[in-house]
C-alpha cells in the first residue's frame, strides 16, 4: 500500500522539479541574451549598516552619504571605457543629465528651510529605485509654509542601481527612524512633524508610524500623506527570489536582474535587480501584517490622520489594496482616500481590457465606507472639466465641487509615476519649465514618440506612460490644507 502510495508522489516531485530545472533553464538563458553588466550594475557601494543607522544622527548619515558618492565618482565615473562615454549615461561626466553638474544633484538628501519662524517638520521618503527629487515639489510647498522640509534620500538610492542588489528594507526603515530624530530636532519639543511617502516611500511611512504607536521613545507623525502607496503589490514579487538563484555563479551574474537598461534618467535608475522586487514585497507583507494586527488589538485609535492620493490605473502597486489593507482597517472618519479616476471624455472605453473596466466598477464607492472618498472625474461625460465627489464617512451621495481643472485631450488616466510631479517638472513634465534650474538635461515627459520602432535605447511603453499630474494644484491645494489643519484631526472639508 505504501509503495502504491510513494510511487505517484515521486511522480509529482519529480515533475515538479523538471519543470523548475526548465524554467531555471530559460530563466539563464534569457539573462545571456541581454546586455552586458555595465560598472552601475556591479558596484555596491558602502552605507551605515541598520545597526549603524540607529546609533547616527543627521549628520553622520550625510558623511556616509557622501562617501558613497565619492565612490561612485571614483569606481565608476572615472572608470568609464570609451563606448561608456556617451550623452545618455549619467555616469558620464561630460554627459548634459550627469547630476553633478546640476544647481543641486536632487539625489541627495536634502533640506528646505523655511524663510520665517519653524512651525514643524516634515519627512518626505521617495521611491524604490527613485531619489529625492520625486517629493521636491511638495518639499517646497512645506518650507513655504514654515516648515522644515527634509527630503530624505534613502540606503541604496541615487547612486548607482548596483547598491540595490544587496538592500533590504530594514535598513530603510531604520533610515526613517533617524529622520524623524532629526525632525523632531529641527520642530522642537512641541512642533508638529508629518510624514509624506511616495510608492515604497509611502509604506516605510506607515510601518515607521505603527513602530511609534508601541515604542513611545520614537518621534510620533501627527499627520501622514501617501502618494500612490505601496500597500500591495503582485504575487510576483513573492517569487522573485528565486529568479535570481543563478547569480550565486558568477556565470549567470545577470540572472540577479530583471531588467538591464540603459541609464539614461538622472534622478532614477532603469535597471531592476531581482532583490529590490523581493525586498518591496517583503516590505508590503509585513506592513500588511502589522496593520492587521494592530486593527484587531484596536491599537490604531492613536494613529495619526491619513490623506492618500492614488490613480484609480495603477500597474504598479494595487490600488484595491489602499483600501482593503489600509483605510478599511484604519479608525472611522480618520483617512481619506482621493483616486484620480480615468478620463472619459478620451473615448477610448472601446479599448479598454474588461479587466480594468470590472476594476473601476469595483473600486468606485458603491457603498457606504467608514472612510471619507474623493474621486476627480469628468464632470459629465465627453467633458473634459474635471470635478471633485466626496463622499463622507458612511454616505451615499457625494458633495460635488468643481475644480477648473481639466483632462488633457490626449490622456487617458495617470499612473503609479505621475503623482507628484506638475505639468510643467522639468524632467517628466508635459510642458516643462523654461527655467534654467529646470534643465536636466533631457524632457522624459515631453517626448511624443512618433517615429518609426526599435530606433530608441528605451522601449515605446516608457514614453507613453503619463508622467505628470494635470491635477498638481489640487493636490498641493489639499495637502496645504493638511499644514493647517488642527493637530491630529484630519483637515476639514
Amino acid at each position: 500500500m505504501r509503495r502504491r502510495l510513494l510511487f505517484p508522489l515521486i511522480c509529482v516531485v519529480g515533475a515538479v522539479g523538471l519543470i523548475a530545472l526548465t524554467l531555471l533553464g530559460v530563466r539563464i538563458y534569457a539573462s545571456l541574451q541581454g546586455p552586458p553588466l555595465e560598472p552601475w550594475h556591479t558596484l555596491v557601494p558602502h552605507e551605515l549598516s541598520l545597526a549603524e543607522l540607529d546609533r547616527a544622527d543627521w549628520s553622520v548619515y550625510l558623511a556616509a552619504e557622501n562617501r558613497a558618492f565619492a565612490e561612485v565618482r571614483a569606481e565608476v565615473t572615472g572608470k568609464l571605457d570609451a563606448e561608456e562615454r556617451i550623452p545618455t549615461n549619467r555616469y558620464f561626466a561630460g554627459s548634459p543629465i550627469y547630476p553633478g553638474h546640476f544647481q543641486q544633484d536632487w539625489n541627495r538628501s536634502f533640506v528646505l528651510e523655511p524663510d520665517g519662524p519653524v512651525r514643524g517638520a516634515v519627512v518626505l521618503l521617495h521611491g524604490l529605485t527613485d531619489s529625492p527629487y520625486s517629493l521636491r515639489h511638495v518639499a517646497k510647498l512645506y518650507a513655504e509654509r514654515g516648515f522644515v522640509s527634509i527630503g530624505l534620500r534613502l540606503p541604496e538610492h541615487g547612486t548607482v542601481p548596483g547598491a540595490l542588489t544587496s538592500s533590504r528594507w530594514e535598513r530603510w526603515l531604520a533610515a526613517t527612524r533617524l529622520a524623524m530624530r532629526e525632525a523632531r530636532r529641527r520642530a522642537g519639543a512641541d512642533g508638529p512633524i508629518h510624514l509624506v511617502g511616495y510608492s515604497n516611500g509611502a509604506a516605510l511611512a506607515l510601518m515607521c508610524a505603527i513602530d511609534a504607536l508601541d515604542n513611545p521613545a520614537q518621534p510620533r507623525a501627527d499627520r501622514i500623506v501617501l502618494l500612490s502607496p505601496m500597500v500591495g503589490i503582485t504575487v510576483f514579487a513573492r517569487f522573485a527570489g528565486l529568479a535570481g538563484l543563478p547569480a550565486i555563479l558568477p556565470a549567470f551574474a545577470k540572472t540577479a536582474w530583471l531588467g538591464i537598461l540603459p541609464e539614461y534618467n538622472p534622478f532614477k535608475y532603469n535597471s531592476f535587480p531581482v532583490n529590490a522586487a523581493r525586498q518591496s514585497y517583503e516590505l508590503t507583507q509585513a506592513l500588511q501584517g502589522a496593520l492587521r494586527d494592530h486593527a484587531q488589538r484596536g491599537a490604531l485609535q492613536a494613529f495619526p490622520p491619513v490623506l492618500t492620493f492614488q490613480s484609480l490605473l495603477d500597474e504598479t502597486v494595487r490600488t484595491s489594496a489602499v483600501l482593503s489593507s489600509l483605510h478599511s482597517v484604519l479608525p472611522e472618519g480618520r483617512s481619506e482616500l482621493v483616486l484620480f479616476d480615468l478620463n472619459h471624455n478620451a473615448k477610448l472605453d472601446a479599448l479598454l481590457r474588461p479587466t480594468v473596466r470590472a476594476e473601476m466598477a469595483r473600486l468606485m464607492p458603491a457603498e457606504p465606507r467608514d472612510f471619507r472618498v474623493t474621486i476627480l472625474t469628468n464632470a459629465s461625460p465627453n467633458d473634459a472639466a474635471v470635478e471633485e465627489r466626496t463622499y463622507a464617512p458612511r454616505a451615499v451621495v457625494p458633495q460635488v465641487r468643481s475644480l477648473g481643472l481639466f483632462y488633457p485631450r490626449d490622456v487617458f488616466s495617470l499612473s503609479h509615476i505621475a503623482i507628484p510631479f506638475p505639468m510643467d517638472d522639468g524632467l517628466y513634465g508635459m510642458e516643462p519649465s523654461a527655467l534654467p534650474t529646470e534643465d536636466f538635461g533631457i524632457h522624459l515627459g515631453s517626448f511624443a514618440g512618433r517615429g518609426e520602432r526599435g530606433s530608441l535605447i528605451m522601449g515605446l511603453d516608457v514614453l507613453v506612460r503619463m508622467t505628470a499630474n494635470p491635477f498638481m494644484p489640487y493636490l498641493l491645494e489639499r495637502i496645504g490644507a493638511e499644514i493647517t489643519a488642527p493637530r491630529g484631526a484630519p483637515a476639514p472639508r
